[in-house]
């Protein structure tokens, strides 16, 4: 079964909205956009995380769809990632839109959830989520993302769409990656890790080989 993955830039209190510029996302009155270019490193690997959507099947909501769409074809195929945007194969989630004008892109069924449960049993690339906040909640709640590439910038917003909102299904996750930019970006990778192993700060605390055992159960259990 391939994998279903998640990847987003967030501030570090979880704003992912409009990361690439002003006019990308103002809903809400949103007027902090393009809070991520002064963090540009070129020791970021875009590629390894699926933002390019290299070696991938792009799975984007309404809204990412379509600041991808206005853009992206647009570019010279001589940027590497408008290349692999532009060939990767395409399904979006959407109620509204019935054609779509960007090639290689097709509309989901209505209930998104069976739909992507479809896709991952298929042959073919990771599918890849790249924004597309609502999406990534509704496929979180239904415990279909396998693994989150998270991208956290050193700026606080005080207010935009988070990744995770109220209503979030709770859950451990395992870091498995990390990396910190030269300007501050701290670049993780989460696996899902099963039920959040809840306990009181007047227990006696586990040992290592306790925590060692608790943390292979969770694993097994994804």
């Amino acid at each position: 079964m391939r994998k279903l993955i998640a990847s987003t830039f967030t501030s570090l209190d979880g704003v992912m909205q409009a990361p690439g510029g002003p006019a990308e996302d103002p809903t809400g009155n949103f007027t902090l956009g393009g809070w991520l270019f002064a963090f540009g490193d070129a020791g970021m690997d875009l590629s390894a995380a699926g933002f390019d959507g290299k070696d991938r099947e792009l799975v984007l909501g309404r809204k990412t769809y379509e600041i991808f769409e206005a853009y992206w074809p647009y570019q010279s195929e001589d940027n590497p990632i408008a290349r692999t945007l532009n060939a990767a194969k395409k399904h979006v989630a959407s109620h509204t839109l019935k054609s779509l004008q960007w090639n290689n892109s097709s509309v989901l069924d209505d209930d998104i959830v069976s739909a992507i449960t479809a896709l991952k049993v298929l042959p073919g690339y990771d599918l890849q989520i790249i924004g597309s906040g609502n999406l990534i909640q509704t496929l979180q709640a239904a415990s279909l993302i396998d693994e989150y590439n998270v991208w956290t910038y050193p700026v606080i917003l005080g207010r935009g769409k988070r990744l995770f909102e109220n209503g979030a299904r709770p859950c451990a996750l395992r870091l498995v990656a990390s990396k910190v930019s030269a300007t501050g970006v701290v670049m993780s990778t989460y696996v899902p890790a099963g039920d959040i192993p809840f306990g009181s700060l007047g227990e006696d605390k586990p040992s290592a080989k306790e925590l060692t055992r608790r943390a292979k159960m969770a694993t097994d259990a994804t």
